[in-house]
């Protein structure tokens, strides 16, 4: 190992290890010096991983205002702690830090004031959190948490949207493709460019072997409704299914619904023209209760085959056996029933595994679905695939049906 390799390594043990004033140990016996960038690093991750705690305000936070988090005068404040670690580490590694804070020094309660919002870098977790508080707030930090909440929905509709859209409208128009068209329902200039290359150049024309036709108008609108468990457990997913409820609610080619539950129901459908409003209308946390919200439910499915149920849940409900039930119903009367335990960029949900066993049992495809591939997905449902194959040809997390 060269000099500077091993000048890099034991800097990297010192920051992971830490030195004299954290948890009150020396732990730099290794003999490697800290510049000030690595000092400022240090400070900042002492901050949240060694004790050193916050200052809530002020010089002389009180203990009661330092409510599970740690004190001493040369506490940073929150504010200038986030922003500091904004300054240090590249936005990822600030997302989990932000998260770390919130999970281990309690620090939800000073997500409420306002002045601390301009600090925060925005990402679903940290959107999911504001959300989880928001009929906390006071009326000011509401306003600046919907402002950081709609950065975050600007930033993945500028991501996925087009993508949704584009998969979308593409299968919509494979579905209404007419393959053998009368004559006065040829599409002449899509038929003389898909056969260019029948050309005939002593008869200077060109000579179809494939006719295009215009698309057939559909009896019926294809449908999809997006029901959504606001438990707290299912944070993320709810930022995503909103936004993508919001995008499939714009193509004028389908009617979307989007549904919230808990132990209540929530019709948000009126709302999804705008998707920061959609989330504002989320209640996260509470119980889950399926049942009431897929009866619901059922006053959309007025064309069966032209209906894609999406059930997003981690299925821990508190009647499984109704909720079980109601999804076969619902597959038997002809619906695209699908069941995803997550939609969220980890892809690895904690689900009731019993239950989607049971589900899958009625031929209703259960899988973790990320945001990238429910594009694909709702392509795939809205044009007739088998949902299940192509959920198993991409790897994705899926339960399956218990062999007797």
């Amino acid at each position: 190992m060269t000099q500077p390799e091993s000048q890099e390594r034991l800097r990297r043990w010192r920051l992971l290890l830490g030195g004299p004033g954290r948890s009150g140990q020396s732990a730099d016996g290794i003999g490697c010096e800290l510049n000030a960038q690595d000092t400022r690093l240090d400070a900042a991750l002492a901050a949240l991983y060694d004790g050193a705690g916050f200052k809530v305000q002020g010089d002389k936070p009180t203990k009661k205002e330092n409510k599970g988090v740690g004190l001493g005068q040369s506490a940073p404040t929150v504010a200038a702690w986030l922003g500091e670690v904004r300054d240090l580490f590249p936005q990822s590694t600030v997302q989990v830090l932000q998260k770390d804070a919130v999970e281990r020094l309690n620090l939800r309660h000073l997500l409420l004031e306002p002045e601390l919002m301009d600090t925060i870098e925005p990402d679903v977790n940290m959107a999911a959190t504001l959300l989880s508080l928001k009929d906390a707030m006071p009326s000011e930090a509401k306003a600046v948490a919907r402002q950081v909440v709609k950065k975050v929905v600007d930033e993945l509709s500028a991501r996925l949207a087009e993508p949704l859209r584009s998969a979308v409208t593409g299968s919509l128009n494979r579905s209404q493709r007419n393959l053998r068209p009368r004559q006065n329902e040829i599409d002449w200039g899509k038929t003389v460019l898909k056969n260019l290359k029948t050309y005939d150049p002593e008869r200077k024309t060109v000579i179809p072997e494939k006719l295009v036709g215009y698309g057939r108008a559909r009896r019926h609108l294809k449908s999809v409704t997006l029901c959504l468990d606001q438990s707290g457990s299912m944070a993320s997913s709810v930022v995503y299914a909103g936004i993508f409820g919001a995008v499939l609610a714009s193509l004028p080619a389908l009617k979307t619904n989007v549904v919230v539950y808990d132990t209540a129901v929530v019709d948000l459908t009126e709302q999804l023209s705008d998707p920061v409003d959609v989330l504002f209308g989320v209640q996260l946390g509470g119980g889950t209760d399926t049942s009431p919200a897929l009866e619901y439910c059922k006053s959309f499915l007025k064309s069966p085959e032209d209906h894609v149920f999406v059930l997003i849940s981690d299925l821990y409900d508190s009647d499984g056996p109704q909720m079980i039930r109601r999804l076969a119903e619902f597959r038997e009367a002809g619906v695209r029933v699908i069941v995803l335990p997550a939609l969220d960029d980890d892809g690895t949900p904690s689900y009731h595994h019993e239950y989607a066993a049971q589900i899958a049992a009625h031929d209703i495809p259960v899988f973790a679905c990320t945001p990238e591939h429910f594009p694909g997905l709702m392509a795939a449902a809205l044009g007739g695939e088998d949902v299940a194959a192509w959920a198993a040809a991409r790897g994705l997390v899926a339960a399956r049906a218990k062999t007797k």
